[in-house]
């Protein structure tokens, strides 16, 4: 059985697919046996096929050179771009939680490093009906995994990035790291930001990504060693 993480933003729109691609590429192109698994996609346009395409997941799959099938991929493909949880209202066609365990069991269990991208933020609800309510980190802490958060590099980052770390703590998620996206050396309000949320938290910043990085600034037997 593999290891595995899993990787949160602090909001939406904020590179998280683009950095999970990065991470599955770099330990892929060290030789790692990397995979990727993701539970619900929404917002998934149509191919010539009429089949909904999983846009984060083939993104991934074709940056780090996964080769997997999308059925392994992702098990919930919606075409509405709201929330998980309305997107399956809307098509009544709610997350079955069992099933996403055992997707991500047979995933890990194929791949010695799993990483399983979440949707959105970590207050994502992914199912809110009479019969079951889960937000996104029940099924980090049901799947027993850390998270390793992604968040944009400028403006109101250290609000955001210490909101989800202590929210992360409160749920006793283990936080591997915050990774920076669009960093921009030599700025000094984003060097600051970098600082501060690690004095504030004690999480370390792992890594920084610069719009157009097309290589992970890490080490690969370091991220590696995040995965539990």
């Amino acid at each position: 059985m593999g290891k595995a993480i899993f990787i949160t933003g602090t909001g939406t729109d904020v590179g998280k697919t683009y950095v999970t691609a990065l991470i599955v590429k770099k330990l892929r192109q060290a030789g790692k046996n990397a995979g990727y698994y993701k539970a619900a996609i929404s917002g998934a346009e149509k191919g010539e096929d009429g089949k909904l395409l999983p846009g984060d997941a083939l993104y991934v799959n074709e940056v780090a050179e996964i080769g997997e099938t999308v059925e392994n991929l992702v098990s919930y493909i919606y075409e509405e771009a709201v929330s998980p949880h309305l997107a399956a209202k809307l098509n009544r066609r709610p997350m079955d939680f069992d099933r996403v365990e055992a997707a991500f069991q047979r995933a890990k269990a194929k791949y010695d490093y799993l990483t399983m991208e979440g949707s959105g933020g970590i207050i994502c609800p992914l199912r809110w009906d009479e019969k079951e309510r889960v937000i996104l980190d029940d099924l980090a802490v049901r799947l027993r995994l850390a998270a390793l958060i992604v968040a944009d590099a400028g403006l109101g980052t250290i609000n955001a990035a210490v909101l989800t770390i202590e929210h992360l703590a409160a749920r006793h998620i283990p936080i591997a790291g915050v990774i920076l996206n669009n960093y921009h050396d030599g700025d000094v309000m984003e060097e600051d930001n970098r600082k501060m949320i690690t004095e504030i938290t004690g999480v370390p910043i792992v890594a920084c990504v610069k719009k157009g990085d097309t290589e992970l600034a890490i080490a690969p037997e370091v991220l590696a060693g995040l995965y539990r």
